[in-house]
């Protein structure tokens, strides 16, 4: 057996970072560009911004979208982590109005805090990725904003 057909000596089609694949069907040059610091930063923001909501009830909808207009045509990052957590407050908002709807059927009791917990986990997780540079698509949400 020669040397250039050695397992080791073989180069994976995924060795180089920008080769490898995310879990977003594009390579992971794209997920984790050279973003600075302070579009990570910004970003993060971005995410926990919407637990303004918590406390002023539109909040979680009009951060990320004042920040998504001011950065929209200055910093593809933020802009893309703010369309994406406006995105899903929108689709959490709707989703908690049909839970406290369904509160007179007695099942909102139980969907509505399963669905604050996930708002809350998924936002931590988003603003964790884009702490790191990547971009973190919400699950169960309704792209209103494109």
């Amino acid at each position: 057996m020669s040397m250039d057909n050695h397992p080791s000596q073989q180069q994976s089609q995924y060795d180089h970072p920008s080769q490898q694949q995310s879990q977003y069907n594009h390579p992971a040059q794209y997920q984790y560009q050279s973003i600075s610091q302070d579009s990570r930063n910004l970003g993060v923001l971005t995410h926990l911004s919407t637990f303004i909501g918590y406390f002023v009830p539109p909040g979680n909808i009009i951060a990320p979208l004042a920040i998504w207009l001011i950065k929209r045509h200055e910093n593809t990052f933020v802009a893309e982590q703010a369309k994406e957590a406006l995105n899903f407050q929108i689709s959490m908002t709707i989703y908690l109005l049909v839970a406290f709807i369904l509160v007179f059927a007695f099942v909102g009791f139980l969907i509505a805090p399963v669905l604050i917990i996930l708002d809350i986990v998924l936002t931590i997780m988003a603003a964790v990725e884009a702490s790191k540079g990547g971009t973190y698509r919400y699950p169960f949400t309704i792209r209103f904003v494109s």
